[in-house]
């Protein structure tokens, strides 16, 4: 009988999940439950946008309070995003999964009875709260779940966040179909709050904590556990390594320790993620969250067709969501973003400077273009990059943090976006977003790090600090060097 391998710390968690050669039965559903918490956030976004124009109809709303409802949840995962991190740093990652689909079927459900748009704006408020925890965590908590060489797979989350939008934009054409009315957006976002409960439902059942958090503060017992749980790895705890005890015996990662990701080796790596998730979310939100009132402009004053038109949009986000698991694999998430944001430029340039002023068939091709670059570059390699390029007892805070420079991203591109338009038109107001993926072009070629062409950062991590107790007279032992 082979001997149990013997786990004494988060380099040997590490090492036996990057053995494996892929993930199956439990560890497959568990993996897809937490993609499904982004699905979750894609969706909520979009049941308000595919009904912002019937809701605007029927509460008379004026323009600052379109850009005000669509801005919420984005401006609360500026706060939110950094919080969830620190949630995950202390509690681990699935309690703050669980709350977050709590605020979201109650953010939903508000929104869906509101009768004005006061409590419209606080179920906003709510699936924001949501979302920014929601989107730190589960990055962080997939990376950890996934073996290294499957890391590309991270890049999924954004065919995800397509195929979601696409899914509620299919309900909405079934509500209006069924002749719902101008009450159309009240049954898109309900909707939002029957998929929350099915998420939190399942994530309740079926999730257990990363045994690379457990690993971190020192529970070896309870990690070896969950690793059998999760991927049938029969391991042994052991005698905690040098490198275990130094980061259990260290402060606990807070909001304080924030500064790491602004010193030495990290400086650069949360400047590339940072800048990735920022342009990436506003061209996005900017552009490809508004694409129903773009397809209004192209397709003509119909619900059917602009609806019809975001989908067949949005179909072009699904392959390139796709798509970007292999260039990020090929050519590293680094310059992957540096193409996809070349293209987005030349797009939106294209469109400002042609918009109205040629064939549908081109301006239909233009937004397609803008999609495609941007989902299979940027779009997704701003949430992965963050989580694969930190170690695990900062992860978390570096998702978190990166997630709060998107959100922001977010909400300049939702509030900005309306009034720009309003004061220079769609084509002028093209031209002037072209300026966001030039900058997060030359950004993408100035700054060097790719964490798909670099050593693990948890066992980077590892070696200094065993490097760090064998200095201050701890010997170093076999045991003390994790191994990747």
């Amino acid at each position: 009988m082979a001997q149990r391998p013997s786990v004494k710390g988060v380099g040997d968690v590490v090492a036996l999940i990057d053995g494996l050669g892929k993930i199956t039965g439990r560890a497959q559903v568990i993996w897809f439950l937490v993609f499904g918490g982004l699905f979750l956030d894609a969706y909520s976004n979009a049941a308000l946008s595919a009904g912002l124009g019937p809701m605007t109809t029927q509460m008379e709303l004026t323009s600052t309070q379109v850009s005000i409802l669509t801005a919420t949840a984005p401006a609360l995962a500026i706060i939110f995003n950094p919080v969830g991190g620190w949630l995950a740093t202390r509690i681990g990652r699935v309690p703050p999964l669980l709350i977050a689909k709590v605020f979201a079927i109650a953010g939903a459900l508000l929104a869906a009875f509101a009768g004005d748009f006061t409590v419209v704006w606080l179920g906003r408020v709510l699936v924001g709260v949501a979302y920014g925890i929601d989107f730190a965590v589960a990055m962080a908590l997939l990376a950890e779940y996934t073996p290294a060489k499957l890391g590309g797979r991270l890049n999924l989350w954004q065919a995800v966040w397509y195929v979601a939008t696409t899914s509620n934009l299919v309900l909405a054409l079934v509500f209006f179909n069924l002749d719902v009315g101008a009450d159309i957006w009240r049954w898109s976002v309900g909707s939002a709050a029957v998929v929350a409960a099915v998420l939190l439902l399942g994530q309740w059942l079926m999730l257990r904590e990363s045994p690379t958090w457990l690993a971190s503060k020192g529970r070896l017992d309870e990690a070896v556990v969950n690793l059998d749980r999760i991927y049938g790895i029969e391991a042994v705890a052991g005698k905690p390594d040098e490198a275990t005890r130094a980061a259990t015996e260290a402060p606990a990662i807070g909001f304080r320790q924030a500064g790491l990701l602004f010193k030495g080796e990290y400086l650069p790596r949360t400047v590339l993620s940072s800048v990735i998730s920022l342009g990436q979310s506003m061209q996005y939100f900017a552009v490809g969250w508004y694409l129903p009132l773009i397809s209004l402009t192209i397709f003509g004053e119909s619900f059917e067709k602009a609806t019809i038109g975001s989908m067949v949009f949005n179909a072009f986000g699904i392959a390139g969501g796709l798509l970007s698991a292999y260039f990020g694999r090929r050519l590293g998430l680094r310059l992957s973003s540096a193409a996809g944001f070349a293209g987005v430029f030349v797009a939106l340039l294209a469109m400002g400077l042609t918009f109205e002023k040629v064939p549908t068939a081109v301006a239909f091709l233009l937004p397609v273009l803008f999609i495609l670059c941007h989902s299979a570059g940027p779009g997704a390699n701003g949430k992965s990059i963050a989580a694969l390029s930190y170690s695990s007892d900062v992860r978390a805070l570096g998702t978190g943090v990166t997630g709060m420079v998107g959100s922001f991203g977010s909400v300049v591109g939702l509030y900005v976006f309306p009034q720009i338009k309003d004061s220079l038109g769609l084509a002028d107001t093209f031209l002037v977003l072209s300026v966001v993926p030039l900058l997060g072009l030359i950004t993408c070629l100035a700054i060097k790090w790719d964490p798909t062409k670099a050593a693990s950062p948890d066992e980077a991590a590892g070696q200094d600090r065993t490097a760090v107790a064998t200095r201050s007279g701890a010997p170093e032992s076999a045991e003390s060097v994790t191994a990747r």
